[in-house]
């Protein structure tokens, strides 16, 4: 306590302790804990099982994806073996079935064919026909295939019967007029035709349009065509060939009027045409486009098929080049032409005289050789002298 001069006698009191505003609280720093970092919070109570539980579901969706993917492939790759193996086992049905067409049309183009052997060819044919219905009778087509495959059967059916009735209508020929078999012929023959019809539109189309539009590839429904050539199943062919067979008895003894003529021989090198002359000597220009063309004609009463022609060169008497061929039909009083090409002539036959040799051959039941053949001397030169 201090005295000043005027009596007044001044007190010091003690400053309170500073007080912080209210509503804030002192902070209050702990020392560190010993042995290092303080280490973070553990996680709350069940995070560690639902971690893991999602998890365990992202797997389990990516193995269904998986799953669904390879069950797809394999879905698809069974739906491809199932319709090729249908289709590899249907092809070779329907290739024996179309080739019954092939044998007929060779059948009828044989010299030395019957009316009693055609008519067996035709049952035989018809029988193999029908095996072949059997044999698809036998297939399982998938599911989408199954009204195509039933046209398929029909296919195989209307071809026994039309081969069935061309060998009835044989059979009941008897003395009928020409005329008439050929065109009961060509009414059964409409048969096959129709044959061809069905399987093109009702097999062929709809299973090829089933297999794009399940997305199929690779797969190919075969075709089958037992009629190649319209006109050899015409009233007109069969009255062509009927003619022919009826003149030949079973025992293959052939009965009218048979034989060729022989017309004209051509040598051709290019655009220049020479004909041979049986009395002289004709200059012919050898060059790799030479062809020699042998006309005749057929002057027997019915049709004659695969003519035999032959054309030899010989040089002082000895053959060099011989060459043959044959026509395939030549029907009565018409013409053909025989053409004999690529001719690789030696050196011998040039610079000195050859003989150019053709001849038609014998057709069955030709009685007159006469008329068949005829030589040409000829002097060969090279192209431009």
């Amino acid at each position: 306590m201090s005295t000043f001069d005027d009596g007044t006698e001044l007190e010091f009191f003690d400053e309170p302790e500073t007080l912080e505003a209210p509503g804030r609280q002192r902070r209050r720093i702990r020392p560190p804990r010993p042995g290092g970092p303080r280490r973070p919070a553990p996680p709350p109570p069940g995070a560690v099982a639902l971690a893991r539980l999602a998890g365990l579901v992202a797997l389990a969706i990516a193995v269904v994806v998986g799953l669904v993917f390879w069950v797809g492939s394999c879905q698809g790759k069974s739906k491809h073996d199932e319709y090729a193996s249908y289709m590899n086992e249907l092809r070779p049905i329907a290739q024996s079935s179309a080739a019954a067409g092939t044998a007929f049309a060779n059948a009828l183009g044989s010299a030395q064919l019957t009316l009693t052997g055609l008519q067996s060819k035709l049952e035989l044919w018809s029988r193999q026909e029908q095996q072949d219905y059997d044999d698809a009778l036998r297939l399982r087509a998938p599911g989408p295939l199954q009204a195509a495959h039933q046209e398929a059967l029909a296919t195989f059916q209307l071809r026994a019967i039309g081969l069935t009735g061309l060998a009835n209508e044989l059979a009941q020929a008897g003395s009928s007029p020409g005329s008439e078999v050929a065109s009961a012929l060509a009414q059964q023959a409409q048969m096959l035709t129709a044959s061809d019809i069905v399987w093109a539109n009702l097999f062929h189309l709809p299973a090829t349009q089933t297999l794009t539009s399940l997305g199929v590839k690779g797969v190919i429904a075969p075709p089958s065509q037992i009629v190649t050539n319209s006109d050899v199943i015409s009233a007109r062919s069969f009255g062509i060939v009927y003619a022919r067979v009826k003149s030949t008895n079973t025992g293959g003894k052939v009965t009218g009027l048979h034989g060729s003529e022989l017309n004209s021989t051509e040598a051709v090198t290019g655009s220049t045409t020479k004909q041979l002359s049986p009395s002289s000597p004709t200059t012919v220009t050898v060059a790799p486009n030479l062809v020699f063309k042998v006309t005749f004609t057929n002057a027997g009463d019915f049709q004659e098929v695969k003519v035999p022609v032959t054309l030899t060169v010989s040089v002082f008497g000895k053959i060099v080049l011989t060459k043959k061929t044959r026509v395939p039909s030549v029907l009565k009083g018409k013409t053909a032409t025989a053409s004999f090409g690529n001719l690789e002539l030696p050196n011998s036959a040039f610079g000195a005289n050859a003989t150019v040799h053709v001849e038609v051959g014998k057709v069955p039941g030709e009685k007159n050789l006469a008329n068949n053949s005829a030589s040409y001397p000829v002097f060969f030169s090279l192209s431009g002298g």
